[in-house]
């Protein structure tokens, strides 16, 4: 992983979340056979409105972007880190609580999981609670 943003938490923070997130075993299901790579960029705002503009069409900031990898490389996900700060604040807990949150949902994307219906939404929250419980994190009530 390299940060492009200074972020007060160790790469292994990070790390050990995704990792905890891949022995869910819907997840651990979709990965692909033997190693497998994701690639996790924390940056800030400017380059994540940057990056939803120029591969989703969207000329706006968002919290984390997901990019297919192939082969062995599941993918790389962006994440904003004054965005995590801001949602972090806005739910009333730690930036690390929502930094995870946004790591295990790109991952989920990755994976082909989407939240477009109420089912999905359901089944994808439902993964997201279970892979974040492995690292020890509970999400404020209504947060998904």
């Amino acid at each position: 992983m390299i940060k492009a943003a200074r972020v007060p938490v160790p790469v292994s923070f990070v790390r050990d979340v995704m990792a905890r997130a891949t022995a869910i075993p819907e997840v651990a299901a979709r990965l692909p056979e033997g190693a497998s790579t994701i690639a996790v960029r924390l940056t800030g705002d400017r380059e994540l409105r940057r990056l939803n503009r120029e591969y989703a069409g969207e000329d706006s900031v968002t919290d984390v972007l997901s990019f297919e990898g192939s082969g062995g490389h599941v993918g790389d996900l962006a994440i904003s880190w004054s965005t995590a700060v801001r949602q972090a604040e806005a739910f009333g807990r730690e930036p690390e609580t929502e930094l995870a949150l946004l790591c295990v949902h790109g991952l989920l994307h990755l994976l082909g999981w989407d939240h477009a219906t109420a089912g999905e939404r359901k089944e994808m929250n439902r993964i997201t609670r279970a892979a974040l419980k492995r690292s020890g994190i509970t999400l404020a009530r209504g947060r998904l």
